[in-house]
């Protein structure tokens, strides 16, 4: 059914078997929020809420509700995990890549709808970053997490 990269294991210290479908459903999770949100196109949530005669009608609150939610989710995780520092490191790293591309030509900074894709794709991958950076961080030096205690 999925491809066998999006579906192949490993074994981690302690012997535990872990898939390596988490990476893409996270992935695909903070990409369909980021472009759920907002896109180019005009089809997404903000165009829905901003459409609207009516905010208290039919299922708007339920959606302005849990998009609301979602978005609380994803900026405590990327705080959570990378902290302002490392979050604005990731937005740096994103804008400098998207800078690359325009360097060679490969998207044009003045075509609205190409800036759009790439900020929108950019959000999606900073949420994911944010939602996985503990993991790479404990895949890169063994270490989980870190707390400061009192002593420090």
């Amino acid at each position: 059914m999925l491809p066998s990269f999006m579906t192949s294991t490993s074994k981690t210290k302690t012997g535990k078997e872990v898939t390596h479908l988490n990476w893409w459903v996270t992935l695909l999770m903070s990409m369909g929020l980021a472009v759920g949100t907002w896109n180019p196109t005009g089809h997404h949530f903000v165009h829905y809420i901003t459409s609207a005669g009516d905010l208290t009608e039919g299922f708007r609150p339920f959606g302005i509700l849990i998009m609301f939610a979602l978005w609380l989710l994803a900026i405590k995780s990327i705080f959570q995990s990378l902290k302002l520092y490392g979050a604005v490191l990731t937005v740096v790293i994103i804008g400098a890549f998207v800078w690359g591309l325009n360097q060679y030509n490969i998207i044009d900074m003045n075509d609205f709808k190409q800036m759009g894709w790439a900020a929108t794709l950019g959000i999606g991958f900073l949420i994911w970053f944010g939602l996985n950076a503990s993991i790479i961080w404990k895949k890169l030096t063994g270490v989980y997490t870190t707390d400061l205690t009192d002593e420090d």
